[in-house]
């Protein structure tokens, strides 16, 4: 016996992208399996879970959402004003809740306070093995001074430090937060890398290196992922460090992808800056200006998916080649939700196109 798949199949699951009708006869078996799919998927919806396949980070053996959790604002209370501890807590819940398996932190975020928030987390939702930490060292605070301090000794003493705070026994990606002036960068990654032997760690990170710092750090090939600043109003990553990740097999992971903001579609012209914005280069009246015409013409692409312009932005990044996956951070739950939610856009090669020139660095 045979079906018509398109009788029973919504070409929309697994088949994103095609915009025409189609039709073809399968098996039995087939048959069978389809519905199967058909039926998780509505299941997994109805959890709030995507169907989005995990993504690989670089050659490790770590799979993770596409779409991550930056964690700055769960206990970052000295990076943003007034949060609310338990607030952040119900951030990562939902986060991990929802599907999302990958959980991005530091020790700078708060001096600890959100490795502690999501250890709790962790520990009162009992699913420790099917998450992905990444958490990050290096800045250590001398008489109220953020210094940074590559050293062997103090990257093995600060792990230990965040084993403690996140209440595990491992650490899934450990990155190098800074590079310091002093330290070799490779005596500093084989520092981690005997973590790495002793079960400690599972990958091997670092962030704002130059692209000579992470060449000195990679000379062992060791290095597995890079964290690096990138968004569409900032993407120099794209002149040197997107060609060495990609010929390395580094996975390259952006932060500060909406650009505080700017890149989500809610500034206009006529937005009053928070006075703790107007510092920044992009807030300066006519760069400002030029920014937020730009984010407007995302608008109609964005309704035209029924999404907010947030989510076409994140979804252009997920289409470059370079880019593994994307950590959003959210100060509510429902910011958590609607960043899941790019996982759902498939951009065409003619919107990718678009964006890109709309953008196009310099």
């Amino acid at each position: 016996m045979t079906y018509k798949i398109s009788e029973i199949f919504d070409n929309r699951c697994l088949f994103k992208g095609l915009s025409t009708p189609f039709s073809f006869e399968i098996s039995l078996e087939t048959h069978i399996l389809v519905n199967f799919l058909n039926f998780s998927k509505v299941i997994n919806k109805q959890r709030g879970h995507d169907f989005m396949e995990k993504v690989r980070l670089g050659k490790t053996n770590l799979y993770v959402h596409p779409v991550g959790l930056g964690a700055n604002a769960v206990g970052g209370h000295n990076i943003h004003p007034n949060l609310d501890e338990a607030e952040g807590k119900e951030v990562v819940r939902v986060a991990i809740e929802n599907g999302i398996n990958f959980i991005d932190t530091a020790y700078i975020y708060g001096l600890g306070r959100s490795e502690e928030l999501i250890g709790e987390v962790i520990q009162e939702l009992g699913n420790r093995s099917e998450l992905v930490i990444a958490t990050k060292v290096g800045p250590k605070m001398v008489n109220g001074q953020r210094v940074m301090d590559n050293s062997p000794s103090f990257l093995k003493a600060e792990v230990e430090k965040s084993l403690r705070r996140l209440k595990t026994d491992y650490i899934d990606l450990l990155y190098i937060h800074f590079p310091d002036e002093h330290t070799p960068k490779n005596e500093a990654i084989g520092a981690l890398k005997e973590l790495k032997d002793e079960g400690k760690i599972r990958a091997i990170g670092v962030s704002n290196f130059s692209l000579a710092q992470l060449q000195e750090a990679n000379q062992d090939s060791y290095v597995d992922v890079y964290q690096g600043h990138y968004n569409l109003i900032h993407r120099e990553a794209e002149k040197e460090l997107f060609p060495y990740v990609l010929e390395h097999n580094i996975a390259f992971i952006p932060y500060f992808p909406l650009a505080s903001g700017l890149l989500t579609g809610k500034y206009t012209k006529d937005t009053e800056i928070p006075e703790y914005r107007k510092n920044s280069q992009f807030f300066q009246k006519e760069v400002y200006d030029q920014i937020v015409e730009k984010v407007e013409r995302l608008r109609p692409i964005a309704q035209s998916k029924n999404v907010e312009v947030a989510n076409i932005v994140l979804a252009w990044y997920l289409a470059q080649e370079a880019v593994t996956a994307i950590i959003p951070g959210a100060k509510r739950a429902e910011q958590v939700l609607n960043n899941l939610k790019t996982a759902d856009v498939s951009l065409s090669k003619e919107e990718i196109q678009a964006i890109d020139e709309l953008f196009k660095l310099d």
